[in-house]
């Protein structure tokens, strides 16, 4: 019963399109289009956000069980296809404080003596801006194409809304021509096109809207978590290489 409901209310959008004029059609061909670029992005970004925040749990564990040997890791141990924002972090992390570390060493007056290097507040105001910039970088990645919902949402109302004056007017200019029976049926075909293609943009436009606050709260949500995690392993190496004065 529900798929001939379902089928029988497609087919008036159809049967509408048939009836309208040209530049009807053309309305109609923009918000079929309209629907199903809506429908691939939607379902494309929604699967990809989640597969990457599973991924994102997975490597979050097995980072935090470790997070004394965060330098030292395996990179075959946590390499992801295709890599994962959480991954990302913890390589540029790493990277970034060897990079440190080595420096010091380099120019550390005692070097000769093999003493422990460390990392000044300055090295880790340093690395956690670097951070900071990685976490903004790879939301922007998480919400590229979210335009496109957004201009759906505005776009499918106002096309819905031209096909119904444009169908209007048609109807009332029949009207003013005489009652033939042709004019009954382009008039009728008007009246069609404007009721069809303002139920056809409100069925687009609302599940657009709906996806993309879902999408956009979902990645607000997802960068939080990155910032945390990206504190999380900061501190922990904060801890291992800053160095404490005990002199008083």
């Amino acid at each position: 019963m529900i798929t001939q409901t379902y089928f029988a209310q497609g087919s008036i959008f159809f049967q509408a399109y048939a009836t309208s004029d040209l530049f009807g059609k053309l309305i109609f061909i923009g918000l079929f289009a309209l629907s199903s670029i809506c429908w691939y992005v939607l379902l494309q970004k929604f699967f990809f956000v989640k597969k990457t925040k599973a991924k994102a749990v997975a490597i979050e564990k097995r980072l935090l069980k470790q997070k004394e040997q965060l330098l030292t890791l395996s990179e075959q141990d946590l390499s992801k296809k295709p890599p994962n924002p959480f991954l990302i972090l913890y390589n540029q992390l790493r990277t970034k404080t060897v990079e440190i570390l080595e420096k010091n060493h380099y120019f550390q007056e005692n070097a000769q003596k093999e003493t422990q290097v460390f990392l000044s507040p300055s090295d880790i105001d340093l690395i956690d801006s670097h951070l900071l910039s990685l976490v903004d970088k790879e939301t922007k990645e998480l919400e590229q194409n979210l335009f496109i919902l957004s201009t759906i949402v505005s776009l499918a109302p106002f096309l819905g809304i031209l096909g119904t004056v444009w169908g209007i007017l048609i109807s009332i200019t029949e009207m003013q021509k005489g009652t033939q029976v042709f004019s009954n049926t382009v008039i009728l075909g008007g009246l069609s096109t404007a009721l069809a293609t303002t139920v056809l943009g409100l069925i687009i436009a609302i599940p657009a809207l709906i996806g993309y606050n879902y999408l956009k709260n979902s990645i607000h949500h997802f960068s939080s978590q990155m910032h945390n995690f990206s504190q999380e392993l900061l501190g922990s190496i904060e801890m291992q290489y800053r160095k404490v004065d005990t002199q008083k």
